[in-house]
């Protein structure tokens, strides 16, 4: 057989069916995982942070984004669904940020260790001011303000 010609037949056409199913199949998955609902996401999207807080937003019906309880102290709160991450650097202080790394758009992932960091490219953020603690990223994290009434944090 020379490299003009190509074999067809049985085994040819299974063989496409197979690769043509595997790539739907692909296609359906990646879409279905991109696809999102319209539903209140109480859970804060992403994966949990670390630092002992689940992006629960636990500040109930109140339109509050988050409890001062459920930030921990050296550590954070990400809420990726209403677009900040909660800091609390020290007892009784709040911070917040925008929870998009600067380097390449990837949402951060976890608070942990003193930083906010992004597991896309390794990027780490400084939970008191989110300026750059390691990159690839050269810009720090926008900052949100706050408004602490009680124990409830909103955006001011």
């Amino acid at each position: 057989m020379s490299d003009e010609q190509v074999q067809t037949g049985p085994a040819t056409q299974t063989r496409r069916a197979l690769l043509a199913g595997a790539g739907a199949l692909g296609a359906a998955v990646v879409l279905s995982a991109c696809g999102g609902d319209d539903s209140d996401d109480s859970a804060g999207g992403g994966p949990a942070p670390s630092g002992g807080a689940a992006a629960t937003g636990g500040a109930g019906d109140s339109g509050a984004l988050a409890s001062t309880a459920d930030v921990p102290v050296g550590g954070g709160l990400i809420l990726a669904a209403k677009g900040v991450v909660i800091t609390q650097p020290e007892a009784g202080t709040f911070k917040g940020f925008d929870p998009i790394c600067t380097h390449q758009g990837c949402p951060v992932s976890n608070v942990d260790g003193g930083t906010i960091n992004c597991t896309c490219h390794m990027s780490k953020f400084s939970i008191t001011d989110g300026s750059v603690k390691s990159g690839p990223a050269t810009t720090p994290l926008a900052a949100k303000e706050l408004k602490v009434d009680g124990d409830q944090i909103t955006l001011a």
